[in-house]
């Protein structure tokens, strides 16, 4: 963290807390219809709870909540949602900078239309353009300080690895897109495989991947240039995907295969495939440290598993909640955290005994989710 983060730490906090009295006097709630950087600045400020409430140590979950347009926010000491925040329209894919001082959760004005929707439904609903973009949220100081763009509907992103960029799926233009963080500038336009939605970039910080759910494909972009590397073709839908720490294999989740596809990055093709059986639906993923683990988010499957890494087998799985997408792992890899849509509420799961600890109750159909550190006990 920055020597100016932790010179601010202790004024921040008591800024945020003389706010809340004022607020809490307020009855009326905040305008969700506005665009956050056209908010005034007490209707952009979260409302949060007061400062005995606000816990000591652990870690802050952020959770993305699509239908209420918040992100909701649990303290892993008590697993209560200490905080709300407004952030705009349907916001889902969601991060932490590497610093912990910033949270980027991606905003669409493109209305919601589920595979079960007619085409001719779908295209009756209001779209607003004028939505679209990424917040910025200022930890320290709880406000959604901008929103940079993001592309046409985006919905998932990552961070480079010196957090100067985003690259950024856009669902609804078959595109990805870079920004750069800093002037607010887009660097980029891609056009990657159809309905795009995961993206992620490689440990050493040079690749980009981004799936496909049309094209059944993940996309691999040159990270510095933008430039596409490699097309891999890999099983129906793919949701999700992630690097193995170590770097030699990515993990693509795909939904209607009810699988796992490997992948060498070396030689950017699917070396093996894993088999969840027929009632999961994988979407998020998450790996261990050691890239010993990959533990799987089934959606509608309602499960989570682990899956061991050496072997490609199944170890465990437990029944989280329906829709289980986002999945998060504290940093001391012993929880799990997923964001159950349907069921509006986010599940705790000891990774040892592959048990539900408890289940916390968030926003309206909770769909990204990610944990930072608690910067109030900042040094």
């Amino acid at each position: 963290m920055g020597i100016a983060a932790l010179n601010r730490n202790s004024y921040s906090f008591v800024q945020l807390f003389m706010a809340i009295l004022v607020l809490g006097g307020c009855d009326d709630a905040a305008d969700t219809e506005k665009r956050p950087e056209e908010a005034a600045p007490d209707d952009a400020a979260m409302p949060a709870t007061s400062q005995s409430e606000w816990p000591t140590g652990g870690s802050l979950v952020y959770v993305s909540n699509e239908d209420s347009n918040n992100i909701s926010i649990i303290s892993t000491v008590s697993n209560k949602v200490i905080a709300t925040l407004d952030v705009g329209k349907r916001p889902r894919g969601i991060k932490v900078d590497h610093t912990g001082e910033k949270v980027f959760v991606a905003l669409s004005g493109s209305p919601k239309c589920p595979p079960t929707m007619p085409d001719e439904d779908c295209e009756k609903q209001v779209t607003d353009k004028s939505q679209d973009g990424i917040a910025v949220i200022d930890v320290m100081t709880a406000r959604v300080e901008r929103v940079l763009p993001g592309g046409s509907d985006p919905e998932q992103f990552d961070l480079s690895a010196d957090g100067s960029r985003l690259y950024v799926s856009n669902e609804d233009s078959d595109q990805a897109t870079i920004v750069d963080i800093a002037s607010g500038e887009v660097l980029k336009t891609i056009s990657v495989g159809r309905e795009p939605e995961g993206v992620r970039l490689s440990p050493d910080g040079t690749l980009v991947y981004v799936t496909g759910e049309t094209d059944h494909d993940v996309t691999v972009l040159d990270a510095e240039s933008g430039d596409v590397i490699a097309k891999i073709a890999v099983g129906l839908r793919p949701r999700d995907a992630v690097f193995a720490p170590d770097g030699l294999r990515a993990f693509v989740s795909a939904e209607l295969a009810h699988s796992i596809a490997v992948i060498d990055v070396g030689k950017h093709e699917v070396v093996s495939s894993i088999d969840l059986g027929e009632t999961s639906k994988p979407m998020g993923m998450v790996v261990t440290s050691d890239s010993k683990r990959l533990y799987v988010a089934n959606g509608r499957g309602k499960t989570v598993s682990a899956i061991d890494l050496d072997s490609l087998e199944i170890l465990d799985s437990v029944e989280v909640g329906p829709r289980a997408w986002g999945i998060a792992m504290t940093e001391d890899e012993r929880f799990l955290y997923t964001a159950n849509g349907p069921s509006d509420d986010v599940t705790v799961i000891d990774t040892a005994s592959m048990e539900v600890l408890t289940k916390v109750p968030v926003g309206e159909s909770p769909w990204g989710i990610v944990i930072g550190p608690n910067l109030r006990d900042a040094p």
